[in-house]
């Protein structure tokens, strides 16, 4: 069938916003810091206005505000009509949910825990300790011991005090279970692969989400020492992932059945464009002025933290696309593969670890620094498989795919572009 050209360029993969991500955080780690020292009971304030249960502080409420701008957007923009459509591309779908949920948590995981407890354990201190949020639910009196933590008061709140490298873990686990929802409809679109295929691995990632974030949450965080309660676990996937997700789907039918899906795909979804990442930004300024500090101090902690998280991004890639190969995998449909294997869903994962262990928590950093390197990691796998097509059989080009998954080329362009 023909289809006409897109007019979607590749020099249009990235918005300003995306193509700068990683200067856009390190301006806010500057600005964080800055306000830390300028004003550091501002964020202390901020972060204090939680909704309790007891004596424990348990959703923050300008951080879920944020963080709820930043799910929403990317939750808006998913057709789950595309998942009907995942059955022309079994072996794909299936390879992609193998390593994002069989694979990549335990590698994770193992990475993080041979680096950050063994290899750097004495340059991130064995004695260094860090206080994070009370478990949710849980009661227990000062001095009992919880996990890998002992129960402390810190400034008239009951507090959780665990070792440093635990809590970068938590973080690392965070970003290994929460397969890439957003950003990968940019990488698979810059790699010429099938948008169809990628379109479809969003809405299935984010339903698997509902069940299978919190179960292995809660095993690998256990298995860490920092078990956390199923009750803390269930409110963090409701808030960050469910909410968001509900209220995505309903908004995206009352639209598109009101003004017309040309309406929601070019003036909607064009309003939301820099919604997530500005959401994101803000974010990352009330955090960095909480551990501002810290990072002075150690600067090079956040090094420590991105080797793990670099070499966990490159080894999932590598098994996903050699996987790919070995399956025979046309190039269109084994790029986007091997990319949303190696994608993180550092929205959700920032979201959870401030709500289980604090904003200004260890696990809540690691997970920032998951955003610092996606970018361009990320970028850097794309021209890998731009340059290595031709170890794949390719199929019909990438334009004729993605039209006979139903993707228009205006909703390409505005996927892309807004995140």
């Amino acid at each position: 069938m023909a289809t006409k050209p897109s007019p979607f360029k590749p020099s249009q993969g990235l918005s300003a916003f995306e193509r700068y991500l990683t200067v856009w955080v390190l301006l806010c780690i500057a600005a964080g810091i800055g306000l830390g020292s300028v004003a550091p009971g501002m964020a202390t304030f901020l972060d204090g206005l939680s909704l309790y249960v007891g004596d424990a502080p348990v959703v923050s409420i300008p951080i879920a505000i944020c963080l709820f701008f930043m799910m929403y957007p990317i939750m808006v923009k998913i057709d789950f009509a595309e998942v009907v459509r995942a059955g022309k591309s079994v072996r794909p779908v299936g390879l992609t949910l193998f390593i994002n949920w069989a694979i990549k948590p335990f590698t994770m995981y193992a990475i993080a825990v041979l680096f950050l407890g063994t290899f750097f354990l004495d340059v991130i201190g064995p004695d260094a300790v860090d206080h994070v949020k009370m478990p949710f639910g849980l009661n227990l009196p000062v001095g009992s011991s919880y996990g890998s933590g002992t129960v402390v008061v810190v400034d008239g709140i009951k507090m959780l005090e665990v070792p440093l490298w635990r809590s970068y873990l938590a973080g690392c686990i965070l970003l290994g279970i929460a397969p890439c929802t957003a950003m990968v409809l940019v990488w698979g679109y810059l790699a010429k692969g099938n948008d169809g295929l990628t379109l479809v691995m969003v809405a299935i990632n984010s339903l698997t989400m509902l069940v299978l974030y919190g179960v292995l949450g809660d095993v690998l965080l256990g298995i860490g020492r920092l078990p956390v309660p199923w009750q803390a676990l269930l409110l963090s996937i409701g808030v960050y992932v469910a909410l968001p997700l509900v209220a995505g789907y309903c908004s995206r039918q009352w639209i598109i059945r009101t003004k017309g899906e040309q309406w929601f795909r070019e003036r909607f979804l064009h309003f939301l464009t820099p919604v997530t990442i500005s959401a994101l930004l803000i974010t990352l300024v009330l955090l960095f002025s909480l551990k501002g500090e810290m990072i002075l101090s150690k600067p090079l902690m956040i090094v420590w933290i991105a080797i793990p998280l670099f070499i966990q991004t490159i080894l999932v890639f590598v098994l996903a696309y050699g996987l790919a190969r070995v399956l025979r995998l046309s190039y269109q449909n084994a790029a986007p593969t091997a990319l949303i294997g190696a994608s993180n869903h550092f929205e959700v994962a920032i979201a959870t670890a401030t709500m289980l262990f604090g904003l200004s928590s260890g696990a809540a950093l690691a997970t920032v620094v998951g955003v610092l390197i996606e970018v361009p990691v990320m970028l850097l796998l794309v021209r890998f498989c731009q340059r290595t097509r031709g170890w794949f059989a390719s199929t019909a080009p990438a334009s004729t795919l993605q039209s006979a998954q139903g993707v228009s080329p205006q909703e390409r362009q505005t996927t892309a572009q807004s995140h």
